[in-house]
């Protein structure tokens, strides 16, 4: 008789947990907000449900096995990992951003994304400028996916070092018709540059590409000469060598490294090009002149006069 009672009070314990729960969706459903406000909603953090926690944590334990990785981490690790820009050693380097701000929210909003990245040491913000400034070794474009992943349109306005170099930025970029693309290098101190490039157009497989001695693109790559090399430059491979770009399938390609001995001041004028093969036997299937860019504090927005647009909304 004891036994069956002690069975029969176990059997019962599952429904009634399950009308308690029931009863807590009712109530929590119950006071929601009307669609009207639905902007004011917030959800509550995972610690101040303790008990949901526990409960999706013992249903995951009795039906994964003991190796296996949850869906949502497989598929952070399958992302992680066919990040081009993976493994890449990046030296540290200033960074700023154009960034449509309106209020302390939206700098909070930015500042708390920009945080959730490994490579970043340091984050100001200038609500008055709309100016994000980051310090890190963080890939151009893997901040600016993140800015705009908080719903805020970004652009980059200059980046280089804080110190007092001549000319610490520089910009190449390829507009077309079939092959798209920007290079950006910077200066990250007397011995060393950084170089990040990002272009789409071309064939799948691996691309030769430099920095050449001329920025002459009356021909296109063919005019630019040979690669550039300083005279006092040591070395098996000239100082332009930037070796291979893989494409994919899309036609995409990505490229971020630094690079030793290289100084901007001496690229200005001379030219990028792209080749078809990766030893450049061929003439090359697109260039672009390497023109100065803006540095550190040397790009803040202007007003148009007329409505009071910034410039880099409207251009």
């Amino acid at each position: 008789m004891v036994g069956f009672l002690r069975a029969l009070t176990a059997a019962s314990a599952v429904p009634a947990a399950a009308a308690v729960a029931a009863v807590a969706l009712s109530t929590s459903s119950s006071s929601c907000p009307s669609p009207s406000h639905t902007s004011r909603l917030r959800f509550p953090s995972p610690a101040a449900l303790p008990s949901l926690s526990y409960a999706y944590a013992a249903a995951s334990a009795s039906t994964r096995t003991p190796n296996a990785v949850p869906p949502m981490a497989a598929a952070a690790a399958t992302a992680d990992l066919s990040a081009t820009d993976k493994g890449s050693a990046l030296p540290e380097l200033m960074t700023e951003f154009m960034v449509d701000m309106k209020c302390e929210g939206c700098v909070t909003a930015v500042k708390n994304k920009l945080q959730t990245l490994e490579g970043i040491k340091n984050i100001e913000v200038d609500l008055n400028n709309q100016v994000v400034r980051v310090l890190g070794s963080l890939p151009v474009k893997t901040m600016l996916d993140a800015l705009h992943q908080t719903g805020r349109d970004a652009r980059l306005i200059g980046q280089g070092n804080p110190n007092d170099f001549l000319v610490s930025a520089a910009v190449a970029e390829f507009k077309g018709p079939v092959i798209f693309g920007v290079v950006r290098l910077a200066q990250v101190n007397m011995e060393l540059a950084r170089v990040e490039a990002t272009f789409s157009g071309l064939s799948p497989g691996k691309h030769g590409w430099s920095i050449n001695e001329f920025g002459d693109l009356t021909r296109g790559a063919e005019s630019t000469g040979k690669v550039y090399s300083p005279s006092d430059y040591r070395s098996n491979k000239p100082l332009g060598d930037l070796g291979t770009l893989e494409a994919g399938e899309n036609g995409e390609a990505q490229f971020s490294a630094s690079k030793e001995k290289l100084k901007v001041v001496d690229l200005i004028g001379r030219s990028i090009a792209l080749y078809a093969t990766e030893d450049r036997s061929d003439p090359g299937i697109a260039a672009a002149v390497i023109a100065r860019s803006a540095g550190v504090g040397e790009n803040y927005k202007k007003l148009c006069t007329c409505d009071g647009v910034t410039i880099w909304e409207s251009s």
